[in-house]
């Protein structure tokens, strides 16, 4: 038997499967523009929970000092009295990668200053110093409004 085929038959492909180069180009592309947003916000939430954590430390530290002098009626010797110096010495406590280290700058009989100063990604961010004192005055000024929230 013989067989005719119609014009053009041999011309025919079978349907492929996959993806074309174009089509992975245009994918990667937009996960790349996609990626490309999403990262500074997400890198800015992660800056504004390490901001938050040390708030939270400095007024934890506070307290502790608070409580220092009351049961010794001064400031001054708070860091010869007790090792280590302060509950929250570092922010975050709990990680490997500390984003603050907290000091206690001034101590006198009748006041302290605790100082917070960013360490690694922290050193570079708007907010990389804080301090607070027994006057529960939060600074430093020029970035008052927008880091102490």
């Amino acid at each position: 038997m013989l067989r005719i085929s119609s014009p053009g038959a041999a011309e025919r492909r079978p349907a492929s499967r996959g993806f074309t180069l174009i089509e992975v180009m245009i994918t990667v592309a937009i996960v790349g523009i996609l990626t490309a947003i999403a990262l500074p916000a997400y890198m800015e939430q992660v800056a504004r929970g390490r901001r938050a954590d040390v708030q939270a430390a400095l007024l934890q530290d506070a307290q502790y000092m608070q409580r220092y002098y009351a049961a010794y009626n001064t400031y001054a010797n708070v860091t010869a009295a007790i090792k280590p110096v302060l509950p929250r010495p570092t922010s975050p406590v709990d990680t490997a990668a500390v984003a603050y280290n907290i000091a206690v700058t001034t101590n006198t009989d009748a006041g302290f200053t605790l100082t917070a100063t960013g360490t690694g990604s922290m050193a570079s961010d708007k907010c990389n110093s804080y301090t607070y004192d027994n006057l529960d005055q939060k600074g430093p000024a020029s970035t008052r409004a927008a880091c102490w929230r």
